[in-house]
């Protein structure tokens, strides 16, 4: 029995979770942000180079 109230109050796995959303969370927005800026980036370089051509 002392074992179950043990596992009940362990709080050690949750806060691994939250840390995984957390840290999901984060790396979502940055593939969108990279991914976005990626399209720009890509559209100056094609804009430089017809310019130069």
């Amino acid at each position: 029995m002392n074992a179950i109230k043990n596992f009940i109050a362990d709080e050690a796995g949750i806060t691994a979770i939250e840390y995984a959303l957390l840290a999901a969370a984060i790396a979502a927005a940055v593939i969108t942000a990279a991914s976005g800026l990626g399209t720009k980036i890509g559209a100056a370089f094609t804009a430089l180079g017809n310019k130069l051509a």
